[in-house]
């Protein structure tokens, strides 16, 4: 009885795909994706997941042996189907360059008062450069530059040490300048705003941020000790040799105070003159991963991109030797993205081709930090500039325990954070195609969870490219050995990579781009 209840929802929740499966095609005016859709089965689905979730794969930890299997077995999928490499030298690979590094530790001086990296100060990651030397600090505020509010206005920090505070400004009458009302915006939230403010500071030329806050302060250094003793063996970052060498660092209420005794009272600019000097100690090795990318070329708008993205990578063997399989995370998404290529490819060889180029973009490193989206992003293989969206897949296999007994769902994020036209296009398609309830509870600018910021699609976000991230919540398996392929729910990823796939089809073959309506500033 069991077993014909489940596929009798099956098929009631089936984006309704499978049925038409053998429509004939229609002209080239009016075809109908629809067939090319019902190429993505759970069935296929299924047999990629079970070889890419295997233990084989040795949990695709980033950097070691299971991961390059994984690689291989991407770029095998995508030279079989016939879907070329999306860089002009044939290789499916965009190498990551990566380094592993010891957490720092080192000195600094403020005019001749010594500090202590690990007592005074606290660097969470080790820059290029070993040394950096200052005759001023520049007071930045809070370190935020948005359409409300800039600590930035008429400020050069080019080449300078800036110092920042955490939280942001409120009007007299207590109330958030930023949000206007009494709640406060992601700025508030250092763990999740952190990035931003960094980016900022080195999109603008800084060359270091210190930033302070007596309150967190006792906080930063106990997980600065943490990490030091958890990660004994050093943390994963991309090789700033192949970026910069910008640097940020946490300081002491005691250190701030020897920069300036009322640094909190200055006005946002002003500089104080000091001899300063860190000199950072860390070993380091090197690491080579790659991200996989294909692509098929846009038979009207070639120049136009859309990126459909999700991570190749897990977190490999516990210390006791599980293997950390990540069927969901993101195994769903990756298997998800083969079968969306496949699609694809059998429209491009029956003449219907997308009119704009997609790009199946798989990435490294993003357990360790989004490594590999925010490589693409500061080095893109296709510009920036003329990426269109990034529909980014991120476990879409299982169900969250709270959606239990109501699984015909999938939660949306950030459809709507910066174009209106693609949130409404995503309704539209869904209601047309697949009619699956988008649950829209993690796209809450409040949700303390704040997924939004925690997977890939947030660094094209962060580069003003309209994003969705297609995600089912956690689970109890959630980043555990129980992740496995045996508790995929294959009905509901085969439902959820089609309506990926037409969403995707929909952004890459209308007329116009998707207008951009809501813009973050640029930095």
């Amino acid at each position: 009885m069991r077993k014909l209840v489940y596929l009798a929802l099956s098929l009631a929740f089936a984006c309704n795909s499978s049925q038409k499966a053998t429509t004939p095609i229609q002209k080239k005016a009016d075809y109908d994706p629809v067939p090319y859709a019902g190429t993505i089965t759970r069935e296929e689905l299924k047999d990629h997941l079970y070889t890419y979730a295997s233990d084989e794969f040795e949990g695709r930890e980033t950097g070691k042996p299971g991961q390059k299997k994984a690689v291989e077995y991407l770029k095998k999928h995508y030279v079989d189907l016939g879907i070329p490499a999306a860089q002009g030298n044939g290789d499916y690979f965009q190498k990551v360059p990566l380094i592993i590094s010891t957490m720092p530790e080192g000195t600094a001086s403020v005019s001749g008062q010594q500090f202590q990296i690990g007592e005074d100060l606290v660097a969470l990651q080790a820059p290029a450069r070993k040394e950096y030397t200052a005759d001023e600090i520049v007071y930045a505020g809070y370190g935020i530059d948005t359409p409300e509010y800039s600590d930035f206005d008429g400020i050069d920090v080019q080449d300078k040490i800036i110092v920042i505070a955490v939280g942001e400004p409120k009007n007299d009458d207590g109330t958030y300048v930023i949000s206007g009302t009494a709640t406060p915006s992601k700025w508030s939230d250092l763990k999740i705003s952190l990035p931003d403010r960094l980016d900022i500071a080195d999109k603008k030329g800084a060359k270091g941020v210190l930033i302070f806050d007596g309150s967190l302060y006792t906080m930063i250094l106990q997980q600065y000790n943490f990490m030091k003793t958890r990660s004994a063996g050093g943390r994963m970052q991309l090789d700033a040799e192949e970026d910069n060498d910008f640097f940020y660092a946490f300081v002491s209420p005691e250190m701030a105070g020897a920069i300036a005794p009322d640094l909190e009272n200055m006005e946002s600019g002003a500089a104080v003159k000091t001899d300063f000097r860190i000199t950072f100690t860390s070993e380091s090795e090197h690491i080579d991963s790659e991200n996989v990318v294909a692509y098929i070329k846009g038979s009207e708008k070639p120049e136009e991109y859309v990126v459909i993205s999700s991570h190749l990578d897990h977190i490999g063997v516990n210390d006791d030797g599980q293997i950390n399989n990540g069927a969901d995370d993101d195994g769903s998404g990756t298997v998800a993205m083969l079968e969306i290529a496949q699609a694809f490819k059998k429209a491009a060889d029956d003449g219907n081709g997308p009119k704009r180029s997609v790009v199946f973009l798989h990435v490294t490193g993003e357990e360790k930090g989004l490594l590999g989206s925010d490589y693409y992003t500061r080095k893109p293989v296709f510009p920036l500039e003329n990426t269109v969206t990034d529909l980014n897949i991120d476990m879409i296999g299982r169900i969250d325990p709270k959606r239990e007994g109501d699984r015909n769902y999938v939660y949306l994020i950030g459809s709507d954070k910066l174009s209106t036209e693609l949130h409404n296009l995503s309704e539209e398609v869904n209601k047309k195609y697949c009619n699956i309830e988008l649950d829209y509870t993690f796209n809450d600018d409040n949700d303390p969870n704040r997924f939004y910021y925690r997977s890939d699609h947030y660094n094209f976000a962060k580069n003003n490219i309209p994003v969705i991230f297609y995600f089912n919540g956690t689970h109890d398996d959630y980043h555990q050995p129980g992740d496995t392929p045996d508790k995929i729910n294959y009905d509901l990823l085969e439902n959820r990579a089609r309506l990926v796939f037409h969403t995707a089809w929909e952004v890459a073959n209308r007329d116009k781009r998707l207008v951009v309506d809501k813009a973050m500033p640029e930095e």
